[in-house]
């Protein structure tokens, strides 16, 4: 299926790895052109390099921290001073530290809130006049956790909600002109997965990398954890014209983990 995003302008940010990187993958394997972004200048650095092997549009690095709001605005004066606009922006940002509630520090709470949702509150400010020239996209990339919480995940379980509610809100206000959705990655094979993985195997409470991959989709109907680049698809989907018509939605990707009826 042509998407028809060839020679579109995106912005992916925190894509140097993970639902990030695949997200800009799917968009570039379509044509797009492509800033992605990340902390890490060398991770980066590789980042491009690989994206640049299957991809039809340019890919372009650019290095930000999201939390620091004048480098988040140099990241968004890069790619308009390469790209000369942005029809696409897609948020991404790493996950919280795993908490139960009361182990939670106050500082945890606002670092949360500064990361996950003030970063997107930001992004949309910066890139809403370009984005509206072009009928442009917004997609969030949060978490299922805001449909069904997580044990040990209290600050995703209750900070990510504000994405959504920001998501919907921008749906209708900037509408429309520019069309804002959500993604909510269940259990994926990310480094971030990996990594739970291995120190479950470290503590003694697995013994090898396959029965964490078995204990964390035994809940999953499709009987298995995603693979990044079918959340990135679905996000390059709702970016092009094919999704024209879906504006405000919150969709899961999770192999039907989540038993929420909405």
């Amino acid at each position: 299926m042509d998407l028809g995003i060839e020679g579109d302008k995106a912005l992916v940010t925190g894509s140097s790895s993970g639902l990030g990187y695949a997200s800009a993958e799917a968009l570039a394997k379509e044509g797009a052109d492509v800033v992605i972004n990340g902390r890490d200048e060398k991770k980066l650095k590789k980042a491009v390099e690989e994206l640049r092997k299957t991809a039809s549009g340019e890919v372009i690095g650019i290095s930000a921290d999201l939390s620091d709001r004048e480098e988040m605005i140099e990241l968004v004066d890069g790619t308009i001073e390469e790209f000369g606009t942005i029809d696409h922006l897609v948020t991404c940002v790493g996950g919280p530290p795993s908490k139960r509630f009361m182990e939670t520090e106050d500082e945890e709470w606002d670092a949360a809130y500064d990361t996950l949702v003030m970063s997107v509150v930001r992004l949309v400010q910066e890139t809403k006049e370009y984005l509206e020239d072009g009928g442009g996209t917004i997609v969030n990339i949060t978490s299922i956790s805001v449909k069904e919480s997580i044990d040990d995940l209290v600050l995703s379980n209750s900070v990510r909600m504000g994405v959504i509610g920001l998501m919907k809100t921008l749906s209708r206000e900037l509408s429309p002109e520019i069309r804002v959705n959500a993604v909510l990655p269940g259990y994926t094979e990310t480094d971030r997965v990996e990594e739970l993985i291995e120190r479950s195997i470290k503590r003694g409470d697995i013994e090898n990398y396959q029965e964490g991959l078995d204990d964390l989709s035994k809940n999953t109907p499709l009987e298995r954890i995603g693979q990044p680049e079918e959340l990135g698809d679905v996000v390059a989907f709702l970016s092009s014209e094919r999704a024209s018509y879906i504006n405000g939605a919150a969709i899961p990707v999770d192999g039907g983990w989540s038993r929420s009826n909405l």
